[in-house]
């Protein structure tokens, strides 16, 4: 392929899925990262797609989030629906369960309603991993890079470790839910540790907040499909038919 007629195909790819990875793009046009980021660079100096750190986004996607917010900040935003997410999404915690719980404010509010002291846990955030020790539950702390804004561990170390567990459940924070981008984070190392948890587990969960539907952060981390999600309210109809949706809060 002509690196012309290349460029061509990854400016389409962009503007169909408004956010995309390197690693996708490579698997997309059989290239290397490489040349893919080459081509990246090329096209944002052109102005026909905008690089991300980790990817790219597309000019015309006004409402794809590259900031993340720190935890304090997102502490304060809907607190009653993470609340009622994470009660019910604490009541699957069963007996036998290997658990992996992502950092997140929602998944925070998870520990304090987990009551299975059975089950065992593991995760990737500081924070939480304070919490469920204070909470008496069987604890395991992920290693690797400690990411202020967001406490959280992330890293190649991070993503090699998560590859020799083998969870029954794993409960995940997101930054945005889209039909054409899935799963999305603004941040690329916390991207591949949230992909490496999922792949590695039989039942995973999305805890999100009904603000967070057709919202696109800079980096893609799941597909619908491959999750399941626990939100406060019904979205449109169109999600449902891509995953199973508990609307928690529907009587």
């Amino acid at each position: 392929m002509l690196t012309e007629e290349r460029r061509n195909a990854i400016v389409s790819y962009i503007e169909e899925h408004k956010a995309v990875t390197v690693q996708e793009l490579v698997d997309f046009l059989d290239t290397s990262a490489a040349t893919i980021r080459r081509d990246l660079i090329a096209l944002s100096d052109e102005r026909r797609i905008i690089k991300v750190f980790g990817g790219a986004t597309s000019l015309n996607a006004k409402d794809v989030n590259t900031i993340e917010p720190s935890v304090a900040e997102k502490a304060l935003h809907n607190t009653a629906e993470k609340s009622i997410i994470s009660e019910y999404a604490a009541s699957l915690i069963n007996d036998n369960d290997f658990v992996y719980i992502d950092s997140g404010t929602t998944t925070l509010h998870l520990i304090d309603h987990i009551t299975n002291k059975k089950a065992k846990y593991i995760t990737n955030g500081i924070v939480h991993a304070k919490r469920m020790l204070e909470r008496g539950l069987s604890t395991m702390i992920i290693g690797g890079r400690i990411k202020p804004v967001t406490e959280a561990v992330v890293g190649p170390e991070c993503v090699e470790s998560l590859s020799k567990f083998h969870f029954t459940k794993a409960f995940m924070g997101t930054n945005g839910i889209s039909i054409t981008a899935g799963f999305t984070t603004p941040d690329v190392d916390e991207a591949l540790v949230k992909a490496e948890a999922i792949k590695h587990t039989y039942l995973s969960y999305i805890l999100a907040d009904s603000s967070k539907f057709g919202v696109v952060s800079s980096v893609t981390f799941s597909d619908l499909r491959s999750c399941c999600i626990i939100t406060d309210k019904n979205p449109d109809k169109k999600y449902s038919d891509q995953t199973i949706i508990k609307a928690v809060s529907e009587k």
